[in-house]
């Protein structure tokens, strides 16, 4: 199943929930609008963790990893804070591999739970149609990576596959800006899939001009 991102719809992301869901065994309703009650049932504060009781980023820096408001935005939906709630929390059931293409990259990443991998699918879908539309979340933890996105997405072309792989993701761009900006954010949103928050604290400490506590 591919899905272009010039042709978002609300029929289009349940169908790409579902696929994922039935991809790691799980089931999907489909007189839902979308996962949206999952999302909010795993959203923070809900205990949804999947036998994981992470302490990332435990460096003294007072970061809240329990209700997690860093992942919330200006102009993000509390259904979108949610899901990255989820992701962050349940990082380690997260693969990911990237490809970097002359124009852009090639990204395909999975979750071995089903729960995990509907909020993915559901997060990535959702971020492109927003990159599409000039539509940015403004989330606090947000690399500044991502604003050129925002202020070119036009110039983005990408494509979404969810496949027995994982959900593929391939977008390129004619901007060079743009493909180093997209190739910059895939490692960043790989280290985030292999170390979670911690990545994001590091991150944000760097931009800081502070040394991270490793």
């Amino acid at each position: 199943m591919t899905i272009q991102a010039s042709k978002f719809s609300r029929l289009l992301i349940r169908t790409a929930l579902a696929a994922a869901l039935l991809l790691t065994g799980g089931i999907y309703d489909l007189s839902q609008s979308t996962s949206l009650a999952q999302m909010k049932d795993n959203g923070p504060g809900s205990g949804h963790r999947h036998g994981h009781g992470h302490g990332h980023g435990a460096d003294g820096t007072g970061h809240d990893e329990v209700n997690m408001p860093g992942l919330r935005g200006q102009n993000a939906t509390p259904e979108e804070s949610a899901e990255l709630a989820v992701l962050f929390r349940n990082f380690e059931t997260i693969t990911r591999e990237v490809t970097e293409l002359a124009n852009g990259i090639r990204t395909v990443t999975r979750s071995s739970d089903a729960d995990v991998m509907t909020n993915l699918v559901s997060h990535v879908v959702g971020m492109i149609g927003r990159v599409e539309n000039g539509d940015d979340p403004k989330i606090m933890i947000q690399s500044p990576t991502l604003d050129i996105f925002f202020m070119r997405g036009e110039t983005i072309q990408s494509e979404i596959d969810v496949t027995e792989e994982g959900i593929v993701v391939v977008q390129t761009s004619d901007d060079p800006e743009i493909v180093t900006a997209l190739q910059t954010h895939a490692a960043e949103v790989s280290d985030m899939a292999d170390r979670g928050m911690q990545a994001v604290h590091e991150m944000m400490m760097e931009r800081a001009g502070m040394s991270p506590r490793r």
